[in-house]
């Protein structure tokens, strides 16, 4: 069985995550984000620095962000916000096993996850509005689920590279 390597990674800037999150939630002001099956940014990097950072990126951040998201979409007060709140507690609560699988599954690991932030936010707007919405709405989590690897790669970046350059050491 082949082994993937292990990088060592250098600690993660409070800066960087907080750009990663400024960044998240600006692809999701985009006019984009309201196409069928356009992916929930925020969602998608909380659930990342959940795994990656549990410490660092906690249930308020997500709180916050959900605030956030509920004043732009003009949609329930709170109703995002327990949604990514419930979301970041159970990538809190997988953090140390997902961490030893490889990237793909990974993604299968935070696909329930994201599954249930969506099913979150339809039943508290059925609840308000009274209406369901058809069961492609579901194709966001599947193609958030496709973007992990992406965005293991792009958020992981900054923490790979070499505190000093050494030609002659692997690490």
């Amino acid at each position: 069985m082949p082994t993937r390597p292990h990088y060592i990674l250098l600690p993660v800037s409070p800066l960087f995550i907080a750009f990663s999150l400024v960044c998240a939630f600006m692809l999701n002001l985009l006019p984009w984000g309201r196409w069928f099956g356009a992916p929930d940014f925020v969602a998608l990097v909380l659930v990342f620095w959940g795994i990656h950072q549990p410490r660092k990126v906690g249930i308020g951040i997500a709180f916050c962000m959900g605030l956030l998201m509920d004043v732009h979409d003009a949609t329930l007060l709170g109703e995002n916000a327990l949604a990514y709140t419930l979301l970041s507690y159970l990538a809190i609560m997988i953090h140390r096993r997902v961490l030893w699988f490889p990237i793909g599954t990974q993604a299968m690991h935070v696909f329930p996850l994201l599954l249930m932030t969506q099913a979150i936010q339809i039943v508290v707007r059925f609840f308000v509005t009274g209406r369901f919405p058809s069961w492609l709405h579901f194709l966001e989590s599947v193609i958030a689920v496709a973007l992990w690897p992406v965005i293991t790669w792009m958020l992981l970046a900054p923490q790979r590279r070499a505190v000093d350059k050494d030609h002659t050491r692997p690490i």
